[in-house]
């Protein structure tokens, strides 16, 4: 009997790891089709919620494992990592979801050793996949050539994608589809002998939607081809739009949204066919969308290294009002923000840095409902020193010195977040058109009342605490004072008692650590008095405590909201 080495188990055992991951996630991913057809929303979040808690359960689960099968002076001897590393790779080698198997080899490694022993001999900084490796084509597409019939072609899309609920009104949807499908392509194309359709052969699932994704294409053009489908309780299937433009389609992907479930038999195969339909995306916001959130941390650190190794961006703080909580840089280059916790707050500020934490990390969990943007976590960041702007260092040491370490020639960061970057709405309406203005004032009081309805009410509500993306959408990106809503007490300002109550400095009322007065808002959100009266205009029930309390009995009793990424004129269900 041939016995195996050390190395050779270590990397057996978590591999097998692993698989009992794969496998957990695979179950809840593919139950996301029964719990559309079923109407199952509340389980649809849970299931969503308990998948993004897997992977660091599973994590867990094997560390200790392997720390039960092998004696601490085998397992951490960092010297044999390189052969554990190598034996890995062998192993990994003929799975079609190696690059995954990567990024779970180097998250046990972090688990066991300190930063300090990271390094590409005894882990995966740099990935040992070939870029465009050659795998076994297996039928994840399915192409329709319309040969000018494009009713035809939609209907037998639809009918590929049958679920256990007939479709409420299949005529009419393939009727409303057909116009919006011509409407939105050049009329040569939609004549084009050799126009074809693809369409990834699983339906991508996310809150209340399932959504066909692929693409309509002829010899020399292609455009993205997105087909949400709702399940309105009590009734059939809805074929509630059709996307072809590429901007619409990478909001639906947005780094704001909840991840996606879908079936992935090779999962880069299919990142590559959203990568062709949505050019500008990265690849690890991509990953991200289908809930492999640390493979997107994965290719997002490598995209970083690599873009500091080829550029001579330097990190510099981030444009905006300095925060009283996290101190903010970037690199100019670099689409991304870099926070991190001050040493101290500011005296308004009644949190603490575990509170801080709980805040970020909540937000992970949570139905973002296109309002939030998704952060990483990340600790023990070394960048070189030179890379700094000595202006933003120098701040850096100044706010956050247990967390901002100069060693030598290289900076330590100990702990950070990194979030997308955006124009701060305070400043995008600073330089903005009337029109600008005036649009993101409204898309600012919907991303309010979205969140609120989502149960999330952000606490601090100021402008600079928003951001405008680049496709012109309000995002909240600032987490420490956020709380659930149902835990907010939502009050009316009692009546003063005597003429004189309302000059004094102090309030004549007594208020408590969840109380929120709605009347306050407006001087408290906008200097502005233009500003102030069109945003009353807009959303003046904002101002209205029965307003938010309403809210909080619909959540109460259980109602799901109905939140979608697409235009509302190109919806059926409205």
């Amino acid at each position: 009997m041939v016995r195996t080495s050390p190395d050779a188990e270590i990397a057996r055992q978590i591999l097998l790891g692993f698989d009992d991951y794969r496998e957990h996630f695979r179950l809840i991913t593919t139950g996301a089709r029964a719990r559309f057809e079923q109407a199952q929303w509340q389980d649809a979040q849970r299931a969503s919620a308990a998948r993004i808690a897997l992977y660091e359960q599973k994590v867990g689960e094997t560390a200790k494992d392997l720390r039960s099968r092998f004696a601490e002076g085998v397992l951490l001897d960092v010297q044999r990592w390189p052969q554990v590393k190598s034996a890995y790779i062998e192993l990994i080698n003929p799975r079609f979801d190696d690059e995954l198997s990567e990024t779970w080899y180097n998250s046990i490694f972090c688990m066991l050793f300190s930063h300090d022993c990271i390094s590409d001999n005894t882990m995966f900084i740099h990935s040992t996949r070939p870029t465009n490796r050659a795998q076994e084509r297996m039928a994840q597409t399915r192409r329709y050539r319309p040969a000018g019939d494009l009713h035809g072609v939609l209907a037998q899309i639809l009918n590929d994608f049958a679920f256990a609920v007939p479709y409420d009104d299949l005529d009419g949807d393939l009727r409303r589809l057909e116009a919006q499908l011509q409407e939105s392509l050049p009329d040569w194309v939609c004549k084009d002998p050799d126009l074809a359709v693809e369409v990834f052969s699983s339906a991508l699932y996310r809150n209340k939607g399932a959504y066909l994704v692929g693409r309509v294409f002829t010899r020399d053009e292609q455009w993205p081809l997105v087909i949400p489908l709702l399940h309105p309780e009590g009734a059939g299937i809805v074929a509630d739009a059709l996307i072809t433009d590429e901007a619409e389609v990478s909001i639906i992907f947005s780094f704001t949204r909840s991840y996606f479930m879908v079936e992935v038999p090779i999962p880069a195969e299919f990142i590559g066919f959203l990568k062709r339909i949505m050019p500008g995306k990265h690849i690890a916001e991509l990953y991200t969308s289908i809930g492999f959130y640390k493979h997107g941390k994965s290719e997002f650190y490598r995209a970083l290294i690599n873009h500091l190794a080829v550029t001579d961006d330097r990190f510099i703080m981030a444009p905006g009002v300095r925060g009283m909580v996290m101190s903010v840089f970037t690199l100019p280059g670099f689409n991304t923000v870099f926070k991190i916790i001050k040493d101290r707050f500011s005296h308004t500020k009644n949190v603490s840095r575990a509170t801080v934490i709980e805040k970020y990390r909540l937000v992970k969990n949570v139905d973002r409902v296109g309002r939030m943007a998704d952060t990483q976590e990340f600790a023990d960041f070394r960048f070189p020193k030179s890379k700094f702007d000595p202006e933003c260092l120098a701040e850096l040491l100044e706010v956050a010195p247990s967390t901002v370490e100069v060693q030598g020639d290289t900076v330590l960061v100990r702990h950070c977040w990194t979030e997308r970057r955006m124009t701060p709405l305070n400043i995008y309406v600073d330089s903005a058109s009337e029109q600008q203005v005036q649009e993101a004032l409204e898309d600012y009081g919907l991303a309010i009342k979205q969140l609120a309805a989502a149960n999330i009410f952000p606490g601090d509500m100021l402008l600079k605490n928003f951001g405008v993306t680049r496709h012109g959408r309000v995002v909240f990106y600032d987490y420490d004072e956020i709380c659930f809503l149902t835990e907010v007490n939502f009050r009316y300002i009692p009546e003063p008692r005597y003429p004189e109550d309302e000059m004094a400095s102090e309030p004549w009322y007594s208020v408590g650590p969840n109380d929120v007065f709605p009347e306050e808002f407006p001087r408290f959100l906008f200097a502005d008095i233009k500003q102030r009266r069109l945003f009353a205009k807009l959303h003046g029930e904002l101002y209205d405590a029965d307003y938010w309390k309403g809210l909080q009995c619909a959540i109460s009793d259980g109602k799901v909201i109905d939140v979608f990424p697409y235009r509302r004129k190109e919806r059926a269900v409205q």
